[in-house]
C-alpha cells in the first residue's frame, strides 16, 4: 500500500518536472533565460534535465499568459473556419466575359476553356481568345471545370457627357456675309477632257505630268478671270474606281461643269456624275469637249443627255450648253462667263468670322511635312495657330499652302488650301471645325474615338449572337442525328467529331492557310488608299483565294512594311509610292513582292495575276483515243479469272501509259490504268486506230458490250481569278 503511494508520487513528481521543462521551453524566447544542467532531487535516478534559471515572477506571468493568448487565437481560427465553410473552386463571372477573361478568372490556360468547348454548339473556328463568350456557355465551362460560379457586382456606368464639337448656327444677319468664290466640280468620263479643260483655264501642265494622263487625285485649284472675278476649280478622276472622290467633289461644290466628248457621246461616268450632281442638288453647265474632230457631233450628246433628265436650254431646259475644244482652247472665255453668271445667280456668300468650318477634299503624308490636308473652306477665315478639329485627329495650324505650294497668312472661304500641322491624318471628305483649344481638341477626339469603339463593340455583339444561333441550329440538327444515342454516347460522339480542332488555334490555322493572298496597301494620298479599298470590297471569289488586307496606309513603302509582308507572307502594293534601294535590297533578301504603280487599272491587273498565281493549277483531261467494247472474255492467271474487253479503236490512238476511263451509259463508272493492252497475242504498247485488241483493267471489273474505253492525258493549267473589278 504505502509502495503504491510512493510510486504515484514520484510519478506526479516526475509530471511535474516534465511540465516546468516544457514551460521553460515556451518561454524560452521570451524571457531570454540562461539554460544549465541540474538534477532533479525528487527522481530516485540521477539522470540530469535542463532547467532555467530563476527569473522574476511578472516576466513568468507574462510569458504564460503570452503562450495562452496563442493557444486560444488558434483554437478560436480554427472554430471561425468549421462555421464558415470555404467555397472552394468559385470563379466570379459577368456578362460580355471574353475566353482569355474567363480562363484568368479561373486560373487555367485558353487550351483548357477550348477543350471544354468542345462539349457545346460553339464552333471552334470563329473562336479567339479575345471572343465575347455568352453567358450561358459561361456558367457551363465553369461547372463542366468541376468549380461553383458567382456574379460580380454590375458597376453602374456613369452616362458619359458629349464633349463632340457641332456646328455654329447659321447667320441670319445679311450684313455679316461677303460675297465668296464659286466652287466649280469638273465632271465627266475618264479621257473626256477635264484636266485639258483646266490647264487651258489655268494656262499650265497638269495632264502632262499625270501617269497615263489620267487624273487620280482630286486637285484644287483658283482661276483668275481677265474680269477679276475668281473661280475655285475641282478636277476629279474620272475613272470608275475614283466614284468616292467624285462624289466628295459634287457635296463641297455649287456648280458642275459635266464635260462630255462630242465623238464619243454618254458614257458609264458620265451617267454617275450627273447621279452625284443630282443628289448634291448642284446645278449643271454642259461642256462638250473635242468639237474640232471631224467625228464630233454635239447634238447626238445633248439627245443622249435627255434620256437622263438633262434639258439643255434649246430644248427648253435651264442647263447652259457651251461646244468648246480644251485642246486648242476655243470658246473657253464663254464657259467661265457662263460659270461666273451662273455664281452671280446663285449670290454665293459666307461669313468670313467666328470659328472655321470647312471640308478635307484630300489627305496625304510628305516625308519633310508630315500628314497634310487640302481643304475648302467654307465658313471663317483660317490662319496660323489656329486648332482644328476632324475626324479622330486634330491639328494646331503651322503653316498654310496655295495650289503651288506658296506659304499664305489666311485662306478664307470658298478658297482651297493645304493645311500643316496635323497629328495624324484625317480621311478626306471629313469635316474640319475650330476649336478654342488644343485642351478642346483632344476632349472632342476622346469622344468621338469612345463612340466609334462603342459602335463597333454594338455591331460586333450583333455578329457575334448571329454566329452563335447559327451555330445553335447546327447543333440542334447534330444532335437529332444522335437522338439514338444516350447521353453519354452522344458527349462521346460530339466530342470525337471535333477533337481534331484542338490540334491548332484559329489564328494558328489562319496562318498555315497557304491560299490566302495577304496585301500590305500603301498610296500617296488617303483617296487613293480608299480608291484601291473600295475596289478590294468588290471581292467575292473568296471560294477560289482568300483576300486579307494586313495594312494600308499612306507614304512611301517602308522597313517596317517589308516586315510586315515577311510575318505574314504577303504582298505589297504601292499607287504612286517610291521605295528606296535599301528597301528593296532588303525586300529581295526576305523574297517579298513590292509591286508599284501609278494607274490604277494596272494595279487591278496585276492584283489579279497575282491572286490568279495563288490558285490551285486546274487538271485538264486531254483525249488521246476511244475504243468500242465489241465482246467479253476472260482469262485464267493461276487461280483468278480476269476479265478482258475486245476492243476496237475508232478514233486516235490507244498508249498504255496513258490513263484509262471506263465509260457505261455516259456515266464513268472507273478511272485507272490498264494491266495489259494485246493486239491478236501479243502486248504492245500502242494500238491505232481501225485495229482490234484486247485489254484489262487494273481493277477486276465486269465489262459490257458496248461499254466505251477513253485514253486521256492529264495537264496541269494555271488557273485564272474569276473575280470582275467591274472595270
Amino acid at each position: 500500500m504505502n509502495r503504491g503511494l510512493l510510486l504515484r508520487f514520484e510519478n506526479l513528481v516526475q509530471l511535474h518536472g516534465a511540465c516546468r521543462q516544457l514551460r521553460a521551453l515556451a518561454s524560452r524566447e521570451v524571457c531570454g533565460a540562461q539554460w544549465k544542467p541540474v538534477q532533479l532531487s525528487a527522481h530516485p535516478v540521477g539522470s540530469l534535465h535542463l532547467h532555467a534559471q530563476l527569473w522574476p515572477k511578472h516576466r513568468l506571468v507574462s510569458a504564460a499568459s503570452s503562450q495562452c493568448r496563442h493557444l486560444a487565437t488558434k483554437e478560436e481560427t480554427k472554430k471561425k473556419r468549421k462555421k464558415t465553410p470555404v467555397m472552394r473552386g468559385e470563379v466570379e463571372i459577368r456578362q460580355k466575359m471574353t475566353v482569355e477573361e474567363l480562363a484568368q478568372a479561373m486560373g487555367k490556360d485558353i487550351d483548357h476553356i477550348y477543350e471544354v468547348l468542345l462539349y457545346t454548339d460553339i464552333n471552334l473556328d470563329s473562336v479567339e481568345p479575345d471572343s465575347i463568350l455568352h453567358e450561358d456557355h459561361i456558367k457551363m465551362i465553369v461547372q463542366k471545370s468541376g468549380m461553383k460560379y458567382k456574379s460580380a457586382k454590375l458597376k453602374e456606368e456613369k452616362e458619359r457627357k458629349n464633349t463632340d464639337a457641332v456646328k455654329r448656327q447659321v447667320v441670319n444677319y445679311p450684313a455679316a456675309l461677303t460675297p465668296r468664290p464659286p466652287v466649280v466640280t469638273i465632271l465627266g468620263h475618264v479621257d473626256h477632257g477635264k484636266t485639258t479643260l483646266l490647264d487651258s483655264l489655268r494656262k499650265t501642265q497638269v495632264a502632262s505630268m499625270e501617269a497615263g494622263g489620267i487624273t487620280q487625285h482630286i486637285g484644287a485649284f483658283i482661276v483668275h478671270m481677265p474680269s477679276g472675278e475668281k473661280i475655285t476649280f475641282l478636277d476629279t478622276p474620272g475613272h470608275a474606281a475614283f466614284s468616292a472622290m467624285r462624289a466628295r467633289g459634287t457635296n463641297v461644290t455649287d456648280i458642275v461643269i459635266l464635260v462630255v466628248a462630242a465623238e464619243d457621246g454618254v458614257m458609264e461616268q458620265t451617267i454617275e456624275s450627273i447621279q452625284h450632281a443630282k443628289n448634291a442638288g448642284v446645278p449643271l453647265i454642259l461642256a462638250i469637249n473635242k468639237c474640232d474632230k471631224p467625228e464630233a457631233d454635239p447634238e447626238r450628246v445633248k439627245k443622249e443627255l435627255l434620256a437622263h433628265n438633262v434639258v439643255c436650254e434649246e430644248f427648253g431646259g435651264d442647263v447652259q450648253a457651251v461646244n468648246i475644244s480644251a485642246l486648242k482652247g476655243e470658246n473657253l472665255m464663254v464657259l467661265a462667263e457662263a460659270t461666273v453668271a451662273l455664281a452671280e445667280m446663285l449670290e454665293l456668300k459666307a461669313d468670313a468670322t467666328g470659328l472655321v468650318e470647312g471640308t478635307i477634299i484630300e489627305s496625304r503624308k510628305d516625308r519633310g511635312k508630315g500628314p497634310l490636308t487640302t481643304a475648302i473652306i467654307q465658313r471663317g477665315t483660317l490662319r496660323k495657330g489656329c486648332v482644328l478639329v476632324a475626324g479622330k485627329t486634330w491639328a494646331k495650324v503651322r503653316f498654310l499652302f496655295d495650289e503651288n505650294g506658296k506659304a499664305v497668312d489666311a485662306a478664307s472661304p470658298g478658297i482651297p488650301v493645304e493645311i500643316m500641322g496635323w497629328k495624324e491624318s484625317p480621311s478626306a471628305g471629313d469635316e474640319i471645325l475650330e476649336v478654342e483649344s488644343e485642351q478642346r481638341a483632344q476632349e472632342v477626339v476622346a469622344w468621338r474615338t469612345y463612340v466609334e469603339q462603342q459602335e463597333k463593340m454594338k455591331k460586333d455583339l450583333e455578329v457575334i449572337e448571329a454566329k452563335q444561333k447559327e451555330h445553335r441550329l447546327e447543333y440542334e440538327k447534330q444532335q437529332q442525328k444522335l437522338a439514338h444515342l444516350t447521353w453519354r454516347q452522344r458527349k462521346a460522339a460530339l466530342y470525337k467529331a471535333n477533337k481534331h480542332l484542338m490540334s491548332s488555334r484559329p489564328k494558328e490555322r489562319t496562318e498555315m492557310d497557304e491560299n490566302t493572298l495577304s496585301l500590305i496597301i500603301k498610296g500617296d494620298v488617303d483617296g487613293s488608299v480608299e480608291a484601291i479599298l473600295n475596289i478590294l470590297d468588290s471581292y467575292d471569289r473568296e471560294d477560289e483565294c482568300k483576300l486579307d488586307v494586313v495594312y494600308f496606309g499612306m507614304g512611301d513603302i517602308s522597313e517596317n512594311d517589308i516586315s510586315l509582308a515577311e510575318a505574314f507572307n504577303g504582298v505589297i502594293f504601292g499607287f504612286s509610292v517610291k521605295a528606296s534601294e535599301s528597301v528593296k535590297k532588303l525586300a529581295d533578301k526576305k523574297g517579298i513582292k513590292i509591286k508599284l504603280h501609278n494607274i490604277i487599272y494596272k494595279l487591278v491587273e496585276d492584283l489579279k495575276d497575282e491572286l490568279s498565281s495563288r490558285l490551285l493549277p486546274a487538271v485538264v483531261e486531254t483525249t488521246i483515243g476511244q475504243a468500242s467494247v465489241l465482246d467479253t472474255f476472260s482469262v485464267t492467271v493461276g487461280k483468278n479469272k480476269i476479265p478482258v474487253a475486245g476492243c476496237r479503236v475508232h478514233k486516235g490512238l490507244l498508249d498504255r501509259k496513258m490513263k484509262f476511263k471506263l465509260i457505261r451509259n455516259r456515266d464513268v463508272i472507273w478511272k485507272g490504268c490498264l494491266s495489259s493492252l494485246k493486239h491478236h497475242k501479243d502486248d504492245v504498247q500502242v494500238i491505232k486506230a481501225g485495229m482490234d485488241c484486247g485489254l484489262s483493267l487494273d481493277k477486276n471489273l465486269e465489262f459490257s458490250i458496248g461499254d466505251e474505253i477513253i485514253c486521256y492525258e492529264e495537264k496541269e493549267v494555271q488557273q485564272t481569278t474569276s473575280w470582275d473589278p467591274g472595270f
